[in-house]
């Protein structure tokens, strides 16, 4: 590997809004220039709760035309989606046989998802971290780009790497490294600013949605809930207002500039001429992608093009990596 390499991936649910533009996929744009890359649209993670069939191919294709409309250089990093590449699930399948039950246990993220049904929960839920592990070492990735709620997972990670090296003796697997990128862009409701943005709030008022006009984009911004006093004249001013602290943190994000500076510009301005503004630029940095967005969507086989000449990247890169695993194991193959 000439650059260290990355591994990302992201659910293919649709209804991508701002809040996953500038907390991950802003981000990704940007690793292009100083790693290898791989993205991967992970339908086979997407199945863990039952999807409408249609609905998962519409949703993978329009996460992929997303990737591509932000940036995401399909010729120079590599894009796919999970299920096109076999060696996932032939690796998971090994590291279901690494991890240990205690393990999985303890990951959080399992407990929140089956809440009260745990035993109507399906294992593919329960080993969705053993398959998470296998999509980073599959590509013996170096590093992944990780917030909050994925440290877990990437512990885990480590630990099936680790267990791994030591059953069969070797210095097989990488004690892949997170990716720590600086101040999480954290994107709340537009409705509550106390909740994360999120595609499952019934409300369509409380998110950006990627695929929204400018004139929805301005409404939005417009409704979105504040309070009755003027902007603070200091970061400190922010505390104890939820909604006036995420609606700056926007700002500074799609302005690529510190809150500190928003502040300054709008301190002691009513909501009303500071909304005018977000608007304005949520406007000029969103409607490019969604123009290019729409455009891909209306190519649905240029789309489907770039996925499987993804996977076919993806697939001689992991081969002899998942196959070596099973030379260790003892597999008798071809």
């Amino acid at each position: 590997m000439s650059k260290n390499r990355i591994f990302s991936g992201v659910q293919p649910t649709g209804n991508l809004h701002l809040g996953n533009y500038l907390g991950a996929i802003r981000n990704w744009v940007r690793l292009q220039a100083d790693f290898e890359c791989i993205y991967c649209v992970v339908d086979l993670h997407a199945i863990t709760m039952q999807q409408d069939p249609e609905d998962l191919r519409r949703s993978t294709r329009e996460v992929a035309a997303c990737l591509l409309a932000a940036g995401i250089d399909a010729k120079d990093s590599i894009l796919f989606n999970q299920s096109q590449v076999h060696y996932h699930a032939e690796l998971a399948w090994i590291f279901n046989c690494i991890a240990r039950i205690g393990w999985l246990n303890r990951m959080t993220q399992f407990k929140e998802k089956a809440g009260k049904n745990r035993e109507n929960a399906t294992v593919g839920l329960y080993v969705y971290p053993n398959l998470m592990a296998a999509d980073i070492l599959a590509y013996k990735a170096t590093h992944v780009p990780v917030g909050d709620d994925q440290k877990q997972h990437l512990e885990l990670t480590r630990d099936i790497a680790q267990s791994f090296n030591s059953a069969y003796g070797v210095d097989f697997f990488p004690l892949t490294e997170p990716l720590i990128l600086g101040a999480a862009t954290r994107v709340m409701s537009l409705r509550d600013g106390s909740k994360k943005m999120s595609k499952s709030d019934p409300s369509d008022y409380s998110r950006i949605n990627l695929t929204d006009p400018a004139d929805e984009i301005a409404k939005k911004i417009r409704k979105a809930r504040t309070d009755p006093e003027p902007l603070p004249d200091s970061v400190d001013g922010l505390k104890d207002r939820p909604e006036a602290e995420n609606l700056m943190g926007i700002f500074a994000a799609l302005a690529d500039i510190d809150v500190d500076d928003v502040v300054n510009r709008f301190a002691g301005a009513p909501f009303s001429k500071f909304k005018e503004d977000l608007s304005a630029l949520s406007i000029d940095v969103l409607s490019p992608i969604t123009a290019e967005m729409r455009r891909l969507m209306d190519d649905p086989g240029y789309v489907d093009g770039v996925l499987r000449e993804g996977a076919e990247k993806a697939s001689e890169i992991a081969e002899p990596i998942v196959k070596e695993a099973q030379d260790l194991i003892g597999f008798l193959r071809p």
